[in-house]
């Protein structure tokens, strides 16, 4: 990072660069598809929603910024899924540590350490409306990541 660049200014790095476009590729092989992305506005998470976007056919005009993905901490990520728009089934959230790795425990009672960078952690919901979305309401469908894919020589 520049010393004058703040952490919302932080580009992505060579290593999202090259895993957030593997991470899209292998969403779109499983039939994978969001109704939104919704995604924080800084600038690494961004550029990580626009190179998964890019990778499944999404038009990346369609992310949704909502400022409440960056640091405004887990009770925020709450409120925010639970107003989700009720036509949306499937929604891609694009945030940051430690946030997102506490709010998938949070929501699916599993216990994951860490959600690595370009990692992704689906959950499902049994609830039709978002609002009903709670602390253990979820059920960790799969949980997946660069490095699990990298062949070592």
């Amino acid at each position: 990072m520049d010393p004058g660049e703040s952490d919302l200014e932080r580009p992505l790095n060579h290593r999202g660069e090259r895993d957030a476009p593997l991470t899209g590729e292998r969403l779109k092989e499983q039939g994978i598809a969001p109704d939104c992305i919704v995604c924080s506005p800084a600038v690494r998470a961004r550029m990580t929603a626009i190179l998964i976007a890019n990778a499944l056919g999404y038009d990346p005009g369609r992310i949704l910024i909502q400022n409440e993905v960056y640091e405004h901490g887990q009770a925020a990520l709450m409120k925010l899924i639970q107003g989700f728009n009720q036509n949306w089934h499937r929604v891609f959230l694009i945030g940051h540590n430690p946030d997102l790795t506490h709010l998938i425990n949070r929501l699916s009672g599993e216990n994951i350490t860490h959600l690595p960078t370009c990692g992704v952690a689906s959950i499902e919901f049994a609830a039709d409306d978002w609002s009903h979305i709670m602390e253990g309401s979820g059920r960790l469908e799969f949980f997946d990541y660069p490095k699990r894919h990298v062949k070592t020589p």
